[in-house]
């Protein structure tokens, strides 16, 4: 998702990799739950988080946007997003005691939290989102275990690459007047990328670039 901000005024103005420490250690949330509550639709999915959802809990992407996952429009093209539910508007996926139910598999931008990521030159580096966890006392943490995800490399790259084809298919939405194009374009990402389901004893990675280099061909890019 873009965001126009100015980074300096919500982050301590640095930048990480994943081998540096961050001041945002809080004691595995101590029963707190805030970030998972009221956040709309801004917890975009990617590929590999539908696949790791779609492999733990044993659903179909059909399933889950029947009730925990929902289609939204970020920055011009259709992607899913966890659902908020109930009156306190919170996660499909909050236990009743504000526990993780998915945690072992949680999406990238849980995950992140309450990191960002800035994209220049063909690549990223982390910045800390320092007003985004009221949780006090906080300490020093390495992001790559923060993280937890198996292969960080690899799925760093695989981040890397999917960012951009993202960016190019905005800049050619955000240049085309032709409506059913669009709409032609948006559902060819969204079925391939999201509807056509993953095989989960596979590796995801070789499924997913087997997929992007058949949609480059089709759009000759």
């Amino acid at each position: 998702m873009l965001r126009d901000i100015d980074i300096n005024e919500i982050s301590d103005g640095k930048r990480y990799t994943k081998d540096d420490l961050v001041c945002m250690g809080c004691n595995d949330c101590d029963g707190c739950h805030k970030c998972c509550t009221g956040m709309g639709d801004s917890i975009t999915l990617d590929p590999y988080d539908i696949y790791e959802l779609t492999k733990g809990l044993n659903q179909s992407v059909e399933s889950l946007l029947s009730n925990a996952l929902e289609l939204g429009v970020v920055d011009g093209i259709i992607q899913p997003h966890i659902k908020m539910q109930g009156k306190s508007n919170q996660c499909s996926f909050l236990s009743e005691s504000g526990r993780c139910n998915i945690h072992s598999f949680r999406p990238g931008f849980c995950r992140l939290f309450p990191l960002g990521r800035i994209y220049d030159d063909g690549s990223f580096t982390y910045f800390h989102q320092i007003n985004e966890c009221p949780y006090p006392n906080k300490y020093k943490v390495k992001i790559k275990p923060w993280l937890g995800i198996p292969n960080l490399k690899e799925y760093e790259q695989y981040i890397i690459d999917w960012h951009f084809f993202l960016k190019d298919m905005q800049n050619f939405i955000n240049e085309c007047n032709d409506e059913n194009l669009v709409k032609t374009l948006n559902m060819l990402i969204l079925n391939t990328f999201y509807l056509t389901a993953y095989t989960s004893d596979k590796d995801f990675y070789i499924q997913f670039y087997n997929r992007l280099n058949n949609i480059k061909q089709k759009l000759s890019i």
